[in-house]
């Protein structure tokens, strides 16, 4: 208890720094803080959080799934190839004041190419095209049937202030994931509601509302945010109990009781897509090739116990990666513990008793990550496979994950689409650094058959048929055991009375804080 309370106060310090006189502040408590400053540098969860707040995009999601215009005020389809975006005028970069305008988009788009991230995404784009100063032509290189889901991730950048070199002679535009650029530390400037004001990496971010933001109609009336990453847990949950944040995310399982109960707070959840996975490296360790190996893992691991146990049934087991409500779901691809099924497999496969392997896995990235991973830990123990785990920080984490140090690396994805095909593409196509395809496959899976698959859905607009050729990727990748998988997750908050979340939260775990409202 005393060093709950040492933490609290040198938290309530923290958060008194910069706070405005008389300005409506909330006190925001995250697992982590955004890794870099460059929107384009990392394809994760918490930097598309961070882009909602600080830039606008051209597209974003309801809560009901529809699209809504933001920077794009509406759009039209002009050929098989082609949507035109006509874009909001009059609105300007909060750092620079430069006008918002279509080159800002052809940017922004040409920009995501120079991404190891963000490439295979974008991949299906073949131009962008200026019409005049607010009309912008986004050209595909065939049909392509998620073009608005995408646009929902374009988020124009100041192409002013990030052309040209930077005090050490770098290009400005430079999309760097280990090493120096001008994106990665400077201040962004953005459209947003928010501009980010002063960053400590791993301390404290300040947000102070963009006085001239173009959303005259957005509800929200907060002046300033002040972001303070509380790695673990049980502090995290502490602050908001004792006043001291407003506003926190994720909220562990084990607490959702807890803060129910307390009425000076509430808890807010909200269905998730994101799968949390387990890939097994194929290239670092010969078992790992064999089918009946990969087989037995995942015959091994009891997904729907982690799920009630762990996750105190705030997640829904997997059995493949796409979700219900996803095109690619099959109903017949379940979890499928069986112990002794796994053991007879391994001892098919050669390998009755077993091997050694190492493991790393974040420790504050996904609800319980160090919990998942070390009963993944225990429950491979029991057909032999001795692994030697190593978690760390989510600002650590990724970089160690790229250089794929391990056996097996944990990992949680929610479609950046939307879409199952976005699983495919990122997680299970074969690595490649040209296109950017399976560029967080870690377990160096490769099928030619879902490659051919995922690319072909890519261009098909007959719905139906698309559903049916996503259906026979999950079942392929099930059946070859690409991965092991856990669960669906959740999003949770823990909000002080009066902070209105629920109409800002949403499926894609992106709050829009600058439409929240304080009471």
């Amino acid at each position: 208890m005393k060093r709950i309370a040492v933490l609290s106060m040198a938290l309530a310090l923290v958060l008194s720094f910069g706070t405005i006189a008389g300005a409506k502040t909330l006190k925001l408590a995250l697992d982590a803080d955004p890794k870099t400053m460059d929107i384009q540098e990392q394809l994760s969860g918490g930097m598309l959080q961070f882009s909602h707040w600080v830039f606008d995009p051209l597209v974003r999601y309801r809560q009901d799934m529809s699209f809504e215009p933001r920077l794009a005020e509406r759009w039209e389809r002009i050929d098989d190839l082609t949507m035109r975006f006509h874009l909001r005028k009059g609105v300007t970069f909060h750092r620079t004041g430069n006008p918002f305008t279509a080159a800002d988009v052809k940017f922004t788009m040409e920009r995501f190419l120079k991404s190891a991230d963000f490439k295979g995404l974008f991949e299906p784009f073949s131009e962008t095209v200026i019409v005049d100063d607010h009309t912008v032509d986004i050209k595909t290189k065939k049909p392509y049937p998620l073009m608005l889901n995408m646009m929902t991730y374009v988020f124009p950048l100041d192409s002013k202030f990030y052309t040209g070199t930077d005090e050490e002679g770098q290009p400005k535009d430079a999309v760097v994931k280990v090493g120096h650029s001008f994106a990665k530390k400077a201040l962004p400037s953005g459209t947003g509601a928010y501009q980010c004001t002063f960053r400590e990496h791993g301390v404290k971010m300040v947000l102070e509302r963009n006085e001239d933001y173009w959303d005259r109609d957005s509800p929200g009336n907060v002046d300033e945010i002040v972001l303070t990453p509380i790695k673990e847990e049980a502090t995290r949950v502490a602050a908001l109990l004792s006043g001291d944040v407003d506003f926190i995310t994720p909220v562990p399982p084990q607490d959702f009781g807890r803060i129910e109960n307390d009425p000076k707070v509430d808890l807010i959840t909200y269905t998730g897509g994101r799968i949390i996975t387990v890939q097994m490296n194929q290239k670092r360790l010969e078992p790992l090739k064999d089918v009946r190996v990969r087989q037995a893992i995942v015959h091994a691991v009891n997904n729907v116990g982690i799920s009630e146990k762990i996750m105190k049934g705030t997640a829904t087991p997997a059995g493949q990666m796409s979700p219900a409500g996803y095109y690619g779901h099959k109903e017949s691809l379940v979890p499928r513990y069986d112990l002794d099924k796994a053991k007879k497999l391994m001892k098919e496969a050669g390998y009755p008793e077993g091997f050694s392997a190492t493991m790393i896995a974040p420790n504050n990235r996904y609800v319980n990550d160090e919990k998942i991973a070390e009963a993944f830990v225990a429950m491979v123990s029991k057909i032999g496979i001795k692994v030697n785990l190593k978690t760390m920080p989510k600002a650590q984490y990724w970089d160690e994950f790229d250089r794929q140090p391990a056996d097996f690396q944990l990992i949680g994805w929610h479609s950046d689409t939307e879409d199952s095909g976005n699983f495919y593409e990122f997680l299970l196509m074969c690595p490649n650094q040209e296109t950017g395809y399976g560029q967080y496959n870690s377990g160096n899976y490769c099928n030619p058959a879902v490659d051919e698959l995922t690319l072909a859905c890519q261009s098909e607009t007959d719905l139906e048929k698309r559903a049916k050729m996503l259906q026979e990727i999950e079942q392929i990748i099930y059946d070859d055991a690409a991965y092991v998988p856990f669960h669906w997750q959740n999003h949770s908050y823990g909000v002080r009375k009066g902070v209105k979340a629920q109409p800002i939260v949403n499926s894609q775990n992106f709050p829009y804080l600058g439409d929240l409202v304080i009471e």
